[in-house]
């Protein structure tokens, strides 16, 4: 008994545990080597793609940075340089559809046909400043207009005053010159004597020259006019022309006349 318990081990214990121990550092040995070859194997990865011509280095640096750092460093778009156009290239115009013919067009309803002026016309040839009424008596425009007429249009502004309706005049007793100045300015503007005589009489027979016409505005005193207009003998004369308005003396009874069409079927246009 005493020879056999002198080969056995003193302390069982440290032997059953011994063996656990080692391999446990191996493992862990073996881990760190392992960990280490795959970061030099990724790096030399990166190194061997950075390398590779054509490549975009800066995607590679930038997805690498957190998210709102890598928008921060994004190259700013830069503009397509412009093609440069021969100086001799003529203009292509994209095709558009015909334009409509200047008889189909309509002067605005509110205003006649306005044209510049040059220096020579003035208040004196009939002229009127903006926001001319019909009670503005120190003007041309106003004062040499038809006594019946005016005296028409002050009753029938009064009336329309109390329905806040104020009637603008945009043109009225007109000089011979201003008639004709007038006239060359619409030939070159319709194209034609023909076309600008739908618009614009000459002087010779011209009822603003006569000082036996007006034209009206706004809109809302062309409406009230329109309807109450013939109470007072005023009368819308042309269907092309809603701001021009004359004196009939019949229409307070029987109502204003058929319109023209355009002045160049008033027979008292024909020259």
């Amino acid at each position: 008994m005493d020879t056999f318990w002198q080969h056995q081990p003193r302390y069982p214990s440290a032997m059953m545990y011994h063996k656990p121990t080692q391999n446990s550092t191996r493992r862990i040995l073996w881990l760190l080597v392992a960990g280490l070859l795959s970061v030099a194997a990724f790096g030399a990865f990166r190194s061997f793609q950075l390398r590779m011509p054509g490549f975009d280095q800066t995607a590679i640096l930038i997805d690498d940075l957190p998210t709102e750092t890598a928008q921060s460093q994004l190259p700013s778009p830069q503009p397509a340089a412009a093609t440069a156009v021969p100086a001799t290239a003529t203009p292509q115009l994209e095709a558009t559809s015909e334009p409509t013919p200047i008889s189909e067009m309509a002067a605005p309803p509110n205003d006649p046909p306005q044209f510049a002026q040059n220096g020579e016309i003035g208040i004196a040839d009939g002229i009127v400043p903006e926001g001319t009424t019909v009670f503005d008596s120190d003007l041309p425009a106003i004062a040499n207009l038809d006594p019946t007429l005016l005296n028409a249009l002050r009753q029938a502004a009064n009336d329309a005053a109390e329905n806040d309706v104020v009637f603008n005049v945009t043109s009225g007793w007109r000089s011979p010159a201003y008639q004709n100045q007038l006239l060359q300015e619409a030939i070159i503007n319709y194209g034609s004597e023909a076309e600008a005589a739908r618009w614009v009489a000459s002087p010779a027979t011209s009822t603003h020259v006569a000082g036996l016409a007006v034209d009206i505005g706004p809109y809302k005193a062309l409406d009230w006019l329109i309807q109450h207009g013939d109470n007072f003998g005023l009368c819308q004369i042309y269907g092309n022309e809603v701001w021009h308005y004359e004196y009939r003396a019949e229409a307070i009874e029987a109502g204003c006349p058929e319109m023209y069409l355009d002045p160049t079927h008033d027979p008292r246009m024909q020259p």
